[in-house]
């Protein structure tokens, strides 16, 4: 009777199974990685400004509290961007013919806002509300990171849905009194900040909060 499969047939076999799993294993790994590097989430993504605005030079050379200019971050469900009035307050005086300062000057003369574009940007499906997290007691740098830091505006979170919901089931470590809200490096009193964080959510009625309708409405 003739051989139907050559000899090394299940060498061939076996090759095929173990190359086609490794494979999968390699692609699933790869993929992973990706989608959780800085490329695919924009992590520290630098946008390209109408102005160069460094939030370093502002707040930690010039001390200027991030109520100043987002006014609106307490009370809204956005942090709301400053008019050029705001900006112009100081740059009326200082710097007030500077040729990088001209799309400020521009706008506040023609009533069209500069054409800021938004770093920290979440997919439209998705609701947040910034006066809730300040409500609650989660620090500005939780989310934008260590603005005094960056001489241009950077992402300063993945803002995944993966890291979002972290914090939402153990938000703890991100808590702080409301008048600390705005502070840069700021430490929780004795340095854990876990513990602390747990004792002003008791007092303040602050539960992990993972339902689906919270975020997506």
């Amino acid at each position: 009777m003739p051989q139907t499969f050559a000899k090394n047939a299940n060498i061939w076999a076996r090759l095929i199974l173990w190359g086609g799993l490794g494979g999968l294993i390699i692609y699933t790994t790869t993929s992973w990685a990706v989608f959780q590097s800085s490329w695919a989430t924009g992590e520290d993504r630098v946008l390209e400004q109408p102005v160069p605005f460094s939030h370093e030079h502002h707040v930690a050379g010039v001390g200027l509290d991030c109520r100043y200019c987002h006014t609106t971050f307490e009370t809204s469900r956005f942090a709301g961007l400053p008019p050029s009035e705001t900006c112009l307050h100081c740059h009326a005086h200082l710097y007030p013919d500077a040729p990088y300062l001209a799309p400020v000057r521009d706008s506040f003369r023609t009533g069209e806002p500069v054409a800021w574009q938004r770093v920290n940007d979440l997919p439209d499906f998705v609701y947040f509300d910034h006066s809730a997290h300040v409500a609650a007691g989660v620090g500005c740098e939780t989310c934008h990171g260590r603005v005094d830091r960056m001489p241009l505006m950077a992402q300063g979170a993945p803002l995944t849905m993966a890291w979002c919901v972290d914090c939402h089931e153990a938000p703890w470590a991100h808590l702080r009194p409301p008048d600390a809200v705005t502070e840069m490096g700021w430490t929780a009193p004795g340095g854990d900040a876990v513990a602390y964080g747990r004792r002003l959510a008791a007092e303040r009625g602050i539960a992990p909060d993972t339902s689906c309708s919270t975020c997506h409405r």
